[in-house]
This record gives structure tokens, sequence and C-alpha cells, in this order.
């Protein structure tokens, strides 16, 4: 089944297309971040005129035609409302003018199932970090088979907290990969540390990084504020690990595409001796192949939905969403 998958829940208008199982193409345009962060109404503005664009280079990647698109998938949610709009509106005009069936598809399990597929892991624990989002998951068959949580931030995700803070200290642009790339020359200084159990808490560790930027400097606050989150989601990791007993894990989301934060969980599992994995950074960025997988599965199962039954949820919770 050829599928066209679509994702614009933030900064990133994606189209992806999968056939059998297979990514064809990923195709992406990204809203310009400076250190001004994301305005959710100027970002829709630009995925509306970029949405043409970007569908068409997917298909010509993929080397396929429209008319030959047998089906069609977008994010329903979790995301920023106006921009899940755009997406939403583009996946059911391509509906309607090909008269194909459409998969309202949850951002979060996309990010997992991408993974999964490209790491070829049955049944793995996820650690799914992102701008929104930070949760440790595991698929479970009751009372439906979903992911289930198991430990997540109290308050905010991660990525979004290390673009606060680019922003807090005057980085520009005000991304976690440019804290990522200053981190490489600094040195410890202590900052509060937040795990209960499974879960943690970043706003602390935020409030407090900030405050310091007056007094030491810019590189050992980024290496500072890089060491001790990753260390707060590796514990909390860890632990979920002995308690499921999982023999396999894996890190998706934005926030996956830092090296260290991969050398910190792949640590982990060559200690306890069981299989590690994570995407090339194409697939763990925003895209749309991850929701074109996601869609073709859940449209074979006939889990498709009509035009009208169509809408966006921005709030839309990763263990609502049944998994196929």
């Amino acid at each position: 089944m050829l599928v066209l998958g679509i994702e614009s829940s933030a900064h990133t208008f994606g189209v992806g297309v999968v056939g059998a199982g297979r990514v064809m193409s990923n195709e992406k345009a990204m809203f310009p971040i400076s250190d001004k962060g994301l305005i959710p109404s100027k970002v829709a503005e630009t995925h509306v005129k970029n949405a043409p664009t970007v569908v068409q280079a997917a298909l010509d990647a993929a080397g396929v035609r429209l008319s030959e698109v047998e089906g069609i998938g977008y994010t329903r949610g979790p995301g920023l409302g106006p921009c899940l709009q755009v997406g939403e509106l583009t996946a059911k005009s391509l509906a309607q003018k090909l008269a194909v069936p459409i998969a309202q598809v949850n951002h979060g399990v996309a990010h997992i199932e991408v993974t999964r597929l490209l790491t070829k892991m049955r049944d793995p624990l996820a650690l799914y970090v992102s701008g929104g989002n930070s949760q440790i998951l595991k698929a479970t068959a009751e009372p439906f088979r979903h992911y289930a949580i198991l430990g997540e931030t109290f308050d905010i995700g991660v990525g979004n907290m290390f673009d606060n803070f680019a922003r807090g200290i005057g980085l520009n642009p005000a991304w976690g990969s440019t804290v990522g790339k200053m981190a490489s020359g600094g040195n410890y200084v202590k900052l509060p540390y937040t795990v209960k159990g499974m879960d943690f808490a970043f706003t602390g560790l935020l409030t407090n990084a900030i405050k310091l930027a007056a007094t030491e400097r810019k590189e050992d606050l980024c290496y500072s504020i890089q060491e001790t989150a990753f260390s707060m989601l590796c514990e909390a990791t860890e632990r979920a690990m002995f308690l499921t007993k999982s023999t396999e894990l894996c890190v998706c989301g934005g926030v996956a595409q830092s090296r260290r934060l991969k050398e910190m969980l792949k640590s982990i599992a060559n200690e306890h001796r069981i299989k590690f994995g994570a995407c090339a950074d194409e697939y763990n960025a925003d895209n749309g192949a991850m929701i074109a997988v996601v869609a073709e599965r859940m449209l074979k199962k006939g889990m498709g939905s009509m035009v009208s039954e169509c809408g966006i949820e921005q709030r839309y919770r990763v263990d609502r969403a049944v998994i196929v």
C-alpha cells in the first residue's frame, strides 16, 4: 500500500511516502528558528506556504505520482494547534481529491514506531524525548494495545527546557543543539537534580541555570545543564528497564539527535547486555515518514477515518492511541 504521511505538529512541515513498510521518501521544510522562539500563528503561515512544495518534493523523491497514492496519514496531535491544523487540512484535501482513506496518527507513537522499524526492534523500552514530551514507554496489551507511560516529566519536556535555557542566556539560534555544541568546551557546575522514581522535573534545573548565567561561563552552564538533564533521564530509564525486564532499549524524538544522550544510554545498555538502538537524525527529528509508517499499518487494519471525522488534538496523550 502506498501511503503519504504529513507531519506538522511544530516547526517542521514534513511529508514522507511509504510503500509496503519501506520508507521511499522523507522531505521537509522548517520554520527558521532564531532567539525569539516559536509563535504558532507565524509557524502555521510558513507551513501553508511550504505545503505544496514539500508534498511534491516527497512524491518526486519517491518516484511516484500523486494519483498512485492509496492512503493519507497526518498528525492528529499532540502539538501546536495552528500548526496541526495545516497538516490536517492538507491531508483532508488530498484524501478528498484522491478518494482514499485517511489515518489520524499520534505523534509520539510515530516516533517510536519508525525507530522500532528502522532498528529492527521487537519490543523495546522507549525513551521518547522531544520539545514538548519526555516519557519512558513500553507496549502493553491491556486494556488495549498501546504504549503505557512508565515515567514522564512533571513539568516541561527536556527539549523545551534546553530551548528556554538557550533563549535565557542569549544563544542564537536558541536551540538545544546550540547548547550541545557549547557544552563540549565546558566544566561542571552543580545544578538541581530532580528524579522521583521514574518521573523527573526540569523547571528547577532551568531556573537555576539561567540565574547562574550572571556569574558562570556559558560553556560551563551548557555542559552542566546537559549532563544533569541527561543523567536524570538515564537514571529513570535504567530503573524502568529493570522493572520491565526489557532486553531492548531505544531512544527517539528530537532530543535523541544528541550524541551525548545516545552515548550515555548505550553505555547503560552495554553494561546490562541488552540491545540499544536509535534512528538516523533524519528520523528522530519531526518528519513525515514516521507518520506514513504508522498510517500504512492503521489503514491496512481498517483503522482509517472519514474526512468528516478528522480533527486535531493538541493534548493527544500517547497512551490513548491504539498501536498496530
